[in-house]
């Protein structure tokens, strides 16, 4: 995350260390043939036209949890919002660096303790309402407004995992106002330099809301329910700038249909269905019969029948970790030795070969390789069950029952089998001496509410995706701030990373975050497994898709084959 990326030139090869990600970031996937798992050259000329009404239909793993972004943190939620609602930035997709969407130009002002934005002219919410200066600032005061019955602990708040406290805590919240300059002129101020600020507000939870439908929505109430999550009547019907309007939402899909007034470029798709199938077998049926035009996630199990079967398979860079929780709230797991032991008895290579697509790279870090702040010095604990059966024996652990939480009925990007690596980890932690007691628990029916929340979760199966190109993306959220997933307190680790994602990039910071890196790996408050990586399947109708590891994937940019004559 860089300060005036907009305006850095950089040699091919030699972009800054922080936005490797290049063409691989959001880059728009050209599909020439099927049966592939790397896309082909783009074609130089653009496809036919299709008709006028063309229906797509997308196949999820799992049900959203909501559709407010700035209080969901989930990739299905995001995956609606993100054609519904725009920010005032989106990401490059060359060059993974931010790019004008409701802003159109910005500048940095006070040595990065304040940023000024031009709004994009003649710009309406889906409800016709204006946006503006004023809508931004809207927006802005009712995230840094929100109460602790809105947010919790407010550790899954993209708010706080970037501003890092709210306005009943001004005193160690980052933010210090939105002024509207102009009805086209706006400018958002910090307490404290954050590098990577302009990345941040490429996070879907930044997008902006119509203030009309927030408060006809009343939006900061949370009087009603979608998939077990608590959610306003707002968080039920969105309304933003974006390439398609909400219509309907019902467990198992929403339907949108595209704006017709919207500012950038339509697309063909007039009608947008996602369906939720939570079954690999049935994902890959009903994409055989035609029932889906593509879906996501790929598992292990049926990439090899999509290839034979010539569908197309489509592979993310990894930007994303998975881990195994540690509740610290547990007293038993406060205790170091207890944290290595079941560290030492994770056979990461065993997981990674077996329930990841192939070329998942098992981690001792939680920073991917492509960020700066990745220590290759830091190999974590390594698998070693003699060494495990022997840390337990020297621990304080006396046999206390372990509540595992796991969750079941649904694939994430960054966990394409959960049930069936919660049964391998089990095995092994049970095999050196540990009580495990299973708690399974349905995605959609608050699978992570359970383990975010407080309550008697001592280890839970999660993973974190990368929404932007900075270190502080990946240990913030988790580490950044006490949480009740993690029930640890460790206010000098929090110095660190407060004191690291304000450092200009460079060696010093890199340096910060190589630190960071070591101490996690040294103090265990989670377990990092691996890097996976994610792949999608798409019919023959199928031309282009905008493939990106951090998820930017908005649906007007698919293109599509021209339906046949008659």
């Amino acid at each position: 995350m860089l300060q005036g990326d907009h305006n850095v030139t950089c040699p091919a090869g030699r972009l800054p260390k922080a936005l490797r990600l290049a063409a691989a970031m959001s880059a728009v996937v050209l599909l020439a043939v099927t049966g592939c798992t790397m896309p082909g050259p783009a074609p130089t000329t653009a496809p036919p036209l299709l008709p006028v009404q063309t229906t797509f239909t997308f196949g999820t793993g799992a049900d959203p949890l909501g559709f407010d972004p700035a209080l969901v943190s989930d990739t299905e939620s995001y995956r609606v919002t993100r054609q519904v609602l725009e920010g005032l930035l989106t990401i490059d997709p060359v060059t993974g660096a931010p790019a004008p969407s409701l802003a159109t130009e910005w500048e940095e002002l006070d040595g990065g303790l304040s940023y000024r934005f031009t709004l994009r002219p003649d710009v309406n919410f889906h409800d016709g309402t204006e946006f503006n200066a004023a809508a931004v600032c809207r927006n802005f005061e009712r995230w840094y407004s929100f109460t602790p019955a809105m947010r919790g602990d407010g550790s899954s708040t993209m708010f706080k995992q970037v501003f890092r406290a709210f306005k009943d805590d001004a005193k160690n919240s980052n933010y210090d106002g939105c002024t509207a300059d102009g009805p086209l002129e706006v400018t958002i101020g910090l307490k404290m330099r954050l590098t990577g600020f302009l990345q941040a507000l490429t996070l879907p939870a930044f997008a902006i809301s119509s203030p009309a439908a927030l408060k006809a929505g009343t939006a900061d109430v949370l009087d009603q329910t979608f998939s077990a999550n608590k959610v306003s009547k707002y968080g039920l019907h969105p309304v933003g700038t974006g390439p398609f309007t909400f219509t309907e939402a019902a467990p198992g899909g929403v339907t949108m249909t595209a704006n017709p007034d919207y500012w950038g470029e339509k697309g063909t798709i007039t009608t947008l269905k996602f369906r939720t199938f939570e079954q690999p077998e049935t994902r890959f049926a009903a994409l055989e019969d035609g029932t889906l035009d593509g879906f996501d996630p790929v598992t292990p199990g049926n990439y090899d029948l999509l290839i034979k079967n010539g569908k197309q398979v489509l592979q993310r860079d990894p930007f994303s970790v998975m881990y195994l929780g540690i509740n610290q709230a547990i007293p038993v797991l406060q205790d170091l030795k207890v944290r290595q032991a079941i560290a030492s008895a994770v056979d990461k290579a065993t997981l990674t070969g077996n329930y990841f697509i192939a070329g998942t790279a098992p981690t001792g870090q939680f920073i991917p390789p492509k960020l700066s702040g990745f220590n290759n010095a830091v190999a974590g604990i390594p698998y070693d069950k003699a060494k495990a059966k022997s840390l337990l024996d020297a621990s304080s652990y006396a046999g206390e029952e372990l509540k595992f939480y796991y969750p079941t009925n649904a694939a994430r990007t960054y966990l394409p089998q959960p049930e069936k690596v919660y049964a391998q980890i089990a095995k092994e932690l049970t095999s050196i001496g540990f009580n495990i007691k299973p708690v399974p628990i349905p995605w959609s029916d608050g699978y992570v509410t359970a383990v975010t929340g407080d309550g008697d979760h001592a280890l839970s199966l999660m993973g974190w995706n990368g929404s932007y190109a900075d270190p502080d993306n990946f240990v913030g959220p988790l580490f950044g701030s006490p949480n009740a997933e993690l029930g640890m307190d460790d206010p000098q680790l929090v110095s660190k990373i407060t004191r690291a994602r304000s450092m200009p990039n460079g060696p010093d910071r890199d340096a910060a975050y190589d630190s960071i890196n070591k101490q996690l790996a040294e103090t265990v408050p989670a377990v990092p497994i691996a890097f996976p990586i994610s792949a999608l399947a798409l019919s023959d109708r199928v031309l282009s898709y905008p493939l990106s590891p951090v998820l930017n994937e908005v649906f007007n940019q698919v293109k599509l084959a021209p339906e046949p004559a008659g």
